[in-house]
């Protein structure tokens, strides 16, 4: 009998698991645990780590996994990484459900860097106001440089003191608009966007309205990942699942 374990924690895995639910197509997604109030999903959700590539191979076979789908954020390398081993381990086929990268248009102004610490690297300048849109995790490598203003956008109010003294914080989750974004800088007087290179719809809206507000941009690329089959689209993961269960029948 199928059943789809999906890695999620996206827009993309959530629109998955309501075509599945859609489909009458059995599985569980699975939450890492760093958003305080997930969206409701229409299948059975399970949080927390797996620990590691044995732990994960070890719950495939336990609950009898039959298509492995990694929907996770493009910057959730560690856990990729461990959904292509563990895949491999427990020969259940895997799936990346992922979105295409943003690319720069001929009006933006993006200085493209390949990693986090880059990025830290390239505000070792004079002060400026910063929309910082890295998630929480990364935020005690950027207090590396304290001269800055940061407009934050968080998922979750912040529980205790930030590591910049000298922030603004706004809880929200998208998805989010252009004219939203160009208020929200224009309010707090950004001359400055840092983001990771995410790619989709949802929190694109930075982008546009950076180009539309002539902000430059500091553009963090993805991390390295393992040769694995992705998509970028649901209707094709759906098929993936349909074609998997035709050549391997229960």
């Amino acid at each position: 009998m199928t059943h789809v374990l999906v890695l999620g924690g996206t827009t993309e895995a959530t629109a998955l698991c309501r075509a599945m639910a859609d489909a009458g197509v059995p599985g569980t997604i699975s939450f890492a645990g760093r958003v305080e109030r997930p969206v409701r999903q229409p299948l059975p959700q399970r949080v927390g780590g797996f620990g590691g590539v044995a732990g994960l191979a070890a719950y495939l076979r336990a609950h009898r996994v039959t298509h492995l789908i990694d929907a996770t954020h493009p910057f959730a390398a560690q856990m990729s990484a461990n959904a292509v081993a563990a895949s491999e381990q427990a020969g259940v086929p895997l799936l990346a459900l992922t979105r295409p990268p943003w690319t720069p248009g001929p009006d933006d102004n993006w200085t493209l860097v390949t990693d986090i610490a880059a990025a830290v690297q390239a505000l070792d300048v004079p002060p400026r106001r910063v929309m910082l849109a890295v998630g929480r995790m990364h935020l005690p490598e950027f207090a590396a440089n304290p001269q800055h203003f940061y407009l934050l956008r968080l998922v979750d109010p912040t529980d205790g003191p930030l590591p910049m003294p000298d922030t603004h914080v706004e809880v929200s989750r998208g998805p989010f608009t252009e004219e939203g974004d160009r208020a929200l800088m224009r309010a707090n007087r950004i001359d400055m966007v840092v983001s990771k290179n995410a790619g989709g719809t949802g929190a694109r809206a930075k982008l546009d309205a950076a180009r539309a507000l002539g902000l430059p941009v500091l553009m963090i690329d993805r991390p390295p990942l393992p040769t694995r089959r992705q998509v970028h689209d649901v209707a094709d993961a759906m098929a993936w699942i349909a074609l998997a269960d035709t050549a391997n029948p229960a």
